[in-house]
């Protein structure tokens, strides 16, 4: 099972990744980085996407019919941003424990495959080994 390095080495193997990160929502920090940032600093690009993953978690709109709130996890399980030259892909991780933690990954529009990177970085998500 993969840590974080590891697993940020595999996600920017992806076709068109320019950056990923392993980001803590609650916090905004950053507890890993690789490759390039869309702000030109990691933990700026950490605060602002926790910021876009706080909301997609907590909020009621994003839940399935039905859900309770009862799970451990957030109900949602990825989120994507279109630029006209990019894409950013925020994935939650699932973990044993009380977790919020997401992968954000930064892919050129052009060179990228939005398919592929989005089932990888779940596969990802699913084997990371946390502490």
């Amino acid at each position: 099972m993969p840590g974080i390095d590891e697993c940020l080495l595999e996600a920017m193997g992806l076709p068109g990744a320019r950056g990923a990160a392993i980001v803590e929502w609650t916090t905004g920090l950053a507890l890993g980085t690789l490759g390039e940032s869309p702000t030109g600093d990691h933990e700026t690009t950490a605060v602002e996407t926790a910021e876009l993953a706080r909301m997609a978690a907590e909020h009621t709109a994003f839940a399935p019919p039905g859900d309770d709130g009862s799970a451990k996890g957030p109900s949602v399980e990825d989120v994507l941003v279109t630029t006209p030259t990019s894409y950013h892909l925020l994935c939650f991780v699932d973990t044993t424990f009380e977790s919020s933690v997401f992968f954000h990954l930064w892919l050129d529009r052009d060179e990228g495959n939005l398919a592929l990177a989005r089932l990888r970085l779940q596969s990802l998500a699913e084997r990371l080994v946390l502490g």
